[in-house]
């Protein structure tokens, strides 16, 4: 990844074992929280808060995840020691990259707008926060 000045709008993360330390640029679109099947076995979780930067805006400081093709076209990053989610990657968005949210040293920092591959859900995960609900992606021209 490229080197990046530091300064105002940038942001930090680590994993969950310290192993691997990044920072990244500012959301590129609205965060979200993702429910799909996929997200949720990487996870472990009900959810996944992600968040877009240009794939050019993360620079690894110290470690480098394990990344493996999840499905076609889609790359996952994770820590390979304490296995933290990290990263989403689509051919499709080839100059974008998803970052896990709570992978933030201050994930207050960036807030989810909306849930999306409601779908996917488990039938007690109906969210009651008032963000938008979509059954699936937000459309065509959004992640």
């Amino acid at each position: 990844m490229i080197a990046m000045e530091s300064g105002a709008g940038m942001h930090s993360g680590r994993c969950f074992c310290k192993t691997i330390r990044y920072r990244c640029g500012t959301p590129l679109y609205p965060p979200t929280l993702c429910h799909c099947e996929s997200c949720r076995r990487v996870a472990g979780a009900h959810a996944v808060g992600w968040f877009t930067v240009g794939a050019q805006q993360l620079e690894y400081l110290r470690g480098a995840p394990h990344e493996y093709e999840s499905s076609p076209g889609v790359w996952r990053a994770f820590c390979g020691r304490c296995g933290t989610p990290l990263t989403y990657r689509n051919a499709k968005r080839a100059g974008e990259l998803d970052i896990t949210i709570c992978s933030l040293d201050a994930p207050d920092a960036i807030v989810p707008a909306d849930h999306i591959w409601m779908q996917d859900a488990p039938a007690w995960d109906r969210p009651r926060d008032g963000l938008p609900q979509f059954p699936s992606g937000r459309g065509p021209s959004e992640p």
